[in-house]
């Protein structure tokens, strides 16, 4: 268990193995859930990652994306979709 003091301001200053823990450095910053009636201190960052990966959950298979080449044919197939509407509205 690890505590910290309330400074005046609100200020904590996070304990380094927390802050190693949450992988946090320097001008992260930090969320505060609540749970339970806890509150859990997260990286922000991890926090959006998780729920990015969350909302293509199901993608690769809805667009039958299996392999690595997949990956690179359908990151080809856009970018000549854009670059074709780029060509569109500069005309």
């Amino acid at each position: 268990m690890d505590l910290a003091k309330v400074m005046s301001k609100g200020q904590v200053t996070i304990p380094i193995n927390i802050r190693k823990k949450l992988n946090l450095k320097e001008g992260d910053k930090v969320v505060f859930i609540e749970k339970d009636g806890n509150m859990i201190i997260a990286n922000s960052a991890m926090i959006a990652l998780k729920k990015i990966q969350e909302s293509f959950e199901g993608e690769a298979d809805r667009l039958g994306i299996e392999t690595e080449d997949d990956v690179v044919n359908l990151v080809k197939e856009v970018r000549k979709e854009v670059q074709a509407e780029k060509q569109g509205t500069n005309r």
